[in-house]
């Protein structure tokens, strides 16, 4: 049987599909950009408003001297204890703490456990290892003000959608390899994992949200003629990794129209291998983000609340 679009996601993007522009050529990044803007606010007139989460603006420095901007995004009223360090999305070469800060309010209301998101640099103009490398000097930070924030340590998450959720794998692997800081779960949704994603499948094709275009276009903006080598580092690619142990509890979802599925299930799979604990969803019917896209949409509502309550787990 072939493959079909959920109903509900279909009809949410029939009148986006209506009104796109052509696809940007393979590597035009700024048009990329561009679109992100647009498709963005797509998303968060969708979402309902927030008026319960407060935020506080922090620094840190990278590994280069760089200040990286932190925002930390707290419930009125919630308790002390756990708390979020978000990475946000975007192929590696879009996205920014502006575009995501009402998907991570909305997230922080549901949820009540507080979060720190960092603004890491993106590709082309700074390519790996600078973003992984920033995103770790946020989680360090994090562990570092785990007192004055309220935070227990042994209870901080890490969370990442798409190209977030590659560089929250990332993350996890060097904070494993260096000592910390400790990660109490990992929490991926359809992460960017593998810069060998990049021959397209044609039963998927029509149904894409992010092309293989679009990851040929992410992957050589952060590898640059790397990509497809031998000798693409674990912190870029984690898929990449030859040893998975010793890694946190993961949740990961996915959709079953996402180019990342395969490359997804085969990442759950080795952690589970490995003898860590795993939750696997492969949604059936969706493409990337499908959740953003068709937020109403049941299936969006199932995935939503399985985040959440991961979440509260902590």
């Amino acid at each position: 049987m072939a493959f079909a679009l959920d109903p509900q996601v279909a009809a949410a993007l029939e009148p986006l599909a209506a009104e796109a522009l052509p696809a940007p050529a393979v590597g035009d990044v700024a048009a990329r950009r561009a679109s992100a803007v647009e498709t963005f606010a797509h998303f968060v007139s969708q979402l309902d408003p927030v008026d319960d989460v407060t935020r506080a603006d922090r620094t840190t420095t990278a590994r280069d001297g760089a200040p990286i901007e932190l925002r930390w995004f707290t419930k009125n009223g919630a308790p002390d204890g756990p708390a979020l360090y978000y990475v946000h999305g975007g192929g590696m070469i879009v996205g920014s703490l502006d575009l995501y800060e009402p998907l991570v309010r909305d997230l922080v209301s549901a949820s009540g456990v507080p979060t720190l998101a960092v603004e890491y640099r993106l590709a082309p103009e700074h390519p790996h290892p600078t973003p992984m490398q920033d995103c770790y000097a946020g989680l360090v930070w994090l562990a570092e003000h785990a007192a004055e924030l309220g935070v227990d340590p042994a209870r901080i998450a890490i969370m990442g959608d798409s190209a977030g959720g590659g560089l929250a794998a990332a993350t996890t692997l060097l904070a494993r390899d260096h000592g910390g800081p400790a990660l109490a779960r990992q929490i991926l949704f359809y992460p960017m994992l593998d810069d060998r994603t990049t021959s397209p499948d044609p039963a998927l094709v029509q149904f894409l949200t992010w092309t293989y275009e679009d990851n040929v276009t992410g992957w050589n903006a952060l590898l640059g003629e790397l990509r497809g080598t031998d000798d693409v580092p674990a912190f870029a690619a984690p898929a990449r990794a030859f040893d998975v142990s010793g890694l946190p509890p993961t949740y990961m979802d996915v959709g079953e129209l996402d180019i990342f599925r395969d490359e997804d299930i085969e990442y759950a799979r080795r952690l589970a291998a490995s003898g860590t604990p795993v939750e696997l969803h492969v949604h059936p019917g969706v493409p990337h983000a499908f959740e953003a896209f068709a937020p109403r949409a049941d299936v969006s509502r199932r995935a939503r609340a399985d985040r959440i309550r991961v979440l509260r787990s902590l």
